[in-house]
């Protein structure tokens, strides 16, 4: 029978939520350890099968105020370290980042609020969980910091105009997304309520677009963490990664020529790498 998966809570307005229920619709035992409400952190990951870390509102180096962030990070290197299936979710992305040499900063490009489009990269087409997820997928956005470095040797899944990191992969079985795919329309209206220097006036107008792109999320992402499970099951499906380098070329923020770019992409992706019944 397959261990359970440690599932860790940053912050009480950011539970596991659906991502927790597709999850364990895909045959998954999910174990919650909220640090957020006084749970203590394992001090590794014997007799669990992986490793999900959610969102917080707390940057991803305030240990001062909280402890225990430098505990979940030496988790996630263990789990880096030990190939553990690992998936973080905005703060835990960057927490992933942070335990694997990358760095966390204000994000360059301001705060991404709210649904927004996200640009897979030319490494995603080959990736277990990225591979079949639509080139430009919706998703929902709410932070301030983000991932400005890359830890060394990680994969560059996708970016977005404002904000180079939003997705990548580290060693073979870390997953770091710096946008939400668990949240509901009740936690995009609480957060918007609670972050009233961000939303200002904005509350209703963001729950509405959040409504509106709903069921096309859950149409990318159920499947999504269908893939993560299945991977969880069986770690030794995913071959080590194979990495592309990353363009040093300054940021493109027209949407056509995003949109363009991406077709580009798409197109470099199927001449350099292998045909879909090739993929792990």
């Amino acid at each position: 029978m397959l261990a359970p998966l440690l599932v860790v809570q940053l912050d009480p307005s950011d539970p596991p939520a659906r991502l927790g229920a597709w999850l364990q619709e895909a045959g998954l035992t999910l174990d919650l350890c909220d640090l957020s409400a006084g749970a203590v952190l394992p001090a590794d990951l014997a007799g669990h099968c992986g490793l999900l870390v959610l969102g917080g509102a707390m940057g991803a180096q305030d240990d001062a105020e909280y402890p225990w962030l430098a505990e979940v990070r030496t988790l996630l290197r263990q789990a880096v370290d030990r190939e553990v299936p690992v998936l973080g979710v905005c703060l835990g992305a960057q927490l992933l980042a942070v335990a694997s040499g990358g760095r966390v900063a204000r994000n360059p490009g301001g705060p991404e609020i709210g649904p927004q489009l996200v640009g897979k990269r030319a490494a995603a087409s080959s990736d277990p969980l990225f591979g079949s997820i639509p080139i430009t997928p919706d998703v929902l956005q709410w932070h301030v910091d983000a991932v400005t470095t890359l830890p060394p040797g990680a994969v560059h899944l996708a970016s977005s105009p404002a904000c180079a990191n939003q997705a990548f992969r580290v060693g073979r079985l870390a997953w770091g997304l710096q946008f939400h795919i668990e949240t509901t329309i009740d936690i995009v209206r609480q957060w918007a309520a609670e972050d009233p220097d961000l939303v200002g006036d904005e509350v209703e107008r963001i729950v509405a677009r959040a409504r509106s792109v709903d069921a096309d999320l859950v149409e990318v992402w159920r499947p999504f963490a269908a893939a993560f499970a299945a991977i969880v099951g069986d770690p030794e499906s995913v071959r080590p990664a194979r990495g592309v380098p990353s363009s040093t070329a300054a940021p493109i923020t027209d949407p056509a020529a995003i949109r363009a770019a991406l077709a580009a992409e798409a197109g470099a992706a199927r001449m350099m790498l292998p045909p879909p019944s090739r993929r792990p």
